[in-house]
């Protein structure tokens, strides 16, 4: 079997991740005649340049975060597992408890599943989930932070809102994320809202992300942190094995609403 150089290895591994959409470490081994610690230092290269996603004995075809249409659009879409996976987070929220929930459509469902919750507080930047609490149960005590209006989200950003965010601590923080990647970390197209995310992470103790499977293994273009920021992730069971495997491997929890 011929020997390849690196850079030919690495582009052909390229070339079969597009058309088979997944690899496996095994595979590549015996398609190439080298060790699987040469085929795995390949795939970790690869995936450090965003050309692909690592994964559990293998690896998948990069894929980007499509663009999000707005979240009132957004929560019509795919209800029944934001539903769930909503549902689910109420789970991890004890009476008494201070959390911050962040703007989105999964997150929204989180919100409208909080009645029979004992002395709660809770903190928000989206003005679609105040709204929702408004009409809750009296023990939910609401505070909104204030910000420049992000109109296709109904949520509060920018300097505004960061100054105010130090003043509040909250014991669990549960946010949305457009994309999430063992590799790249949490992501979003969205750049303004870069800060105030961060701000947001910063004041909590335990991040809790909710995201359905369409949001796992993708790549938007703003970097918001590290994978290893987050505590926990609900998602749905539709979500790809290996990617599970791959968050539960970085140390992250992993909930799946059926």
């Amino acid at each position: 079997m011929a020997a390849y150089l690196k850079e030919e290895r690495q582009q052909l591994i390229l070339e079969t991740i597009q058309h088979d959409k997944k690899v496996t470490v095994t595979e590549l081994s015996q398609r190439f005649g080298t060790s699987e610690v040469t085929i795995r230092r390949d795939l970790q290269e690869l995936a450090a340049s965003g050309q692909l996603i690592r994964a559990h004995r293998g690896a998948l075809a990069a894929r980007p975060a499509p663009p999000e249409p707005p979240v009132v659009r957004r929560m019509h879409l795919d209800r029944a597992i934001k539903e769930h996976i909503g549902h689910l987070a109420t789970e991890l929220i004890k009476d008494s408890d201070s959390i911050f929930i962040g703007s989105g459509s999964t997150t929204f469902f989180l919100a409208t599943s909080l009645a029979g919750k004992k002395n709660l507080t809770v903190t928000t930047n989206a003005i679609s989930i105040a709204h929702e609490l408004s009409s809750s149960s009296e023990d939910i005590t609401v505070v909104v932070v204030g910000g420049f209006l992000r109109k296709s989200e109904l949520s509060l950003l920018g300097h505004i809102a960061e100054l105010s965010l130090p003043e509040i601590r909250y014991d669990k923080i549960f946010m949305g994320m457009q994309a999430i990647s063992v590799t790249d970390g949490l992501t979003t197209d969205h750049l303004p809202e870069v800060m105030t995310t961060r701000r947001i992470i910063e004041n909590g103790r335990e991040l809790i992300v909710l995201a359905d499977h369409t949001k796992l293994g993708k790549t938007a273009a703003a970097f918001i942190a590290p994978i290893q920021v987050m505590h926990t992730l609900i998602t749905d069971d539709q979500a790809d094995a290996d990617l599970i495997q791959e968050f539960r491997n970085a140390g992250i929890q992993i909930l799946l609403a059926k």
